[in-house]
């Protein structure tokens, strides 16, 4: 009978964390190398590409690949013949190896775990609790699927009721525009087909673990429904033209994985989960012989490549830029900005909406007037860094707070991830204002064009603090311009039409 000694589970569940932090496993190095190659377009090559360089950096520095460390999920199936050296409970011991992981001293992680989710909303400071799924099974070992997912891809989560003569290819053709570019594509979509609706939802998030292996099922062609299934939606989904980071292009998804269950005779429960560019998961057993053992990455593995330098880049001085400047800049348009930049996610922005409703004055030290802000959560600094990883978080969830933001504070701009809303672009347009984007799935690269960094409000927030970042030549996107044109529209639809007389991927 096997036996499980308490820390060997602990440092196993630390390690792994910190293991797919920074590592991208070789599957997906492989599907994103594939569909750099091939890239037509030349922003969604350029995002592409930007997503390689980090992940080598990554590796290389031993530092996480998004700036979002994500929400830790397992899924645990237990030996029946397994004993346990413990005195936690399962749940506690994923917990404690979390904690470990994510306050490691070496490379520390970033907490993003709130408590009174429908309150106080308070970050509980060590990204526990996590989610656990425990399942009992024959045998004496247990066997684990660990992952990290991100708040932009989970939160693009879908479930649908369909009636069983629906088309599930329609539904997911249909969703998947709906999900915008929050969740980092390119990435993998995850479906889960019957049982009830929890289940059709776990059954999506399990399929995320499987290997990407498309092309190998391209060549060799489906041997059930589901793999036709599979190769259906891959060549539909890409052929929406939606592309890397929603600029337009030939791939939008890596792989579709497919999971399903039976299910009552009046229902077809489908869920659709996107895993984003980081993508952290591993699998690993406990025998009883001690911690895991995962393999070690070389970095010969990565893909080299280069950036394509022919394209003209905009140096922009951040801190003499007035409105009259921003006028001239072209939608798709790569800019190079230097300067001081603030930041602020969701929490700071309330805290702002709510001074200015109050009649409060702004925190000293604060002055968004003639400046842009970033829409950045960031991993705290080790060794010589200004800051850790610093990828843009998603803009959409900044809509709300956009009009009270350009027209109460004089600020110039924004910079973030994905798409705005309709409404804010009018505002953007009303206002003569920007709107940029970063790369999401490119922090660490990110965070080398960020020279220092301070703490300017709200530091009791942790890492949705407004900081004041010195950025030297940071590489961004115009993606909505002061006339309210936006990339996240003419981008999909110009590629969409492409497609329509292309293949997707030309071997």
């Amino acid at each position: 009978m096997t036996l499980i000694k308490q820390e060997d589970f602990i440092s196993s569940i630390h390690q792994a964390l910190q293991y797919i932090a920074c590592y991208h496993s070789p599957d997906f190095l492989a599907a994103l190398h594939h569909a750099w190659q091939h890239e037509e377009s030349d922003a969604a090559k350029d995002a592409i590409g930007q997503i390689l360089i980090n992940s080598y950096l990554c590796a290389q520095g031993q530092r996480p690949l998004c700036q979002d460390t994500g929400i830790v999920v397992s899924f645990i199936k237990v030996g029946m013949d397994v004993r346990w050296d413990s005195s936690l409970s399962l749940q506690e011991l994923v917990d404690e190896g979390v904690r470990r992981a994510y306050g490691d001293l070496n490379n520390p992680l970033r907490a993003s775990i709130v408590s009174d989710p429908a309150g106080g909303r308070i970050n509980t400071r060590d990204n526990t609790p996590s989610v656990v799924h425990v399942e009992l099974v024959p045998g004496n070992q247990v066997d684990i699927n660990i992952s990290a997912k991100g708040g932009g891809s989970e939160n693009k989560a879908k479930l649908a009721m369909l009636e069983p003569s629906d088309s599930i290819v329609d539904w997911v053709l249909e969703t998947v525009p709906t999900m915008g570019a929050g969740w980092c594509p390119p990435g993998v979509l995850g479906i889960g087909i019957g049982g009830t609706a929890e289940k059709a939802v776990l059954l999506a998030k399990q399929s995320l673990f499987a290997p990407i292996d498309i092309q190998a099922l391209k060549a060799r062609g489906p041997s059930n429904k589901a793999e036709g299934l599979r190769l259906d939606l891959y060549e539909k989904v890409n052929r929406l033209g939606i592309g890397a980071q929603g600029l337009g292009g030939l791939t939008t998804v890596l792989d579709v994985k497919i999971l399903d269950t039976a299910t009552h005779a009046t229902s077809l429960p489908v869920a659709m989960i996107p895993n984003c560019a980081a993508t952290r998961h591993v699998h690993f057993t406990l025998d009883g012989s001690g911690p895991a053992v995962l393999p070690v990455p070389k970095l010969e593995d990565w893909p080299q490549i280069a950036l394509d330098a022919s394209t003209p880049s905009r140096k922009v001085n951040l801190d003499i830029l007035k409105k009259q400047d921003i006028a001239s800049w072209q939608p798709g348009e790569k800019l190079l900005l230097s300067g001081k930049l603030l930041t602020g996610r969701d929490a700071a922005h309330k805290r702002i909406v709510d001074l200015i409703a109050q009649g409060k004055p702004m925190p000293d030290g604060l002055d968004f007037t003639n400046r842009f802000i970033y829409y950045v959560g960031p991993v705290n600094a080790v060794r010589d860094e200004a800051i850790g990883p610093a990828g843009p978080t998603t803009a959409t969830r900044m809509d709300r707070f956009t009009d009270v933001m350009l027209s109460k504070t004089d600020l110039l701009g924004m910079i973030g991830k994905a798409e705005r809303g309709d409404d804010t672009i009018n505002l953007i347009k009303q206002h003569q204002s920007a709107y940029l984007i970063a790369i999401g799935g490119a922090a660490y690269l990110i965070s080398q064009a960020i020279k220092s960094a301070r703490i300017v409000a709200f530091p009791d927030l942790g890492m949705e603090a407004i900081y004041e970042f010195v950025v030297e030549d940071m590489p961004v996107t115009v993606a909505v311009d002061s006339k309210g044109h936006s990339v996240h529209s003419t981008g999909p639809a110009e590629w969409r039409a492409k497609i329509a007389n292309i293949p997707v991927i030309v071997e």
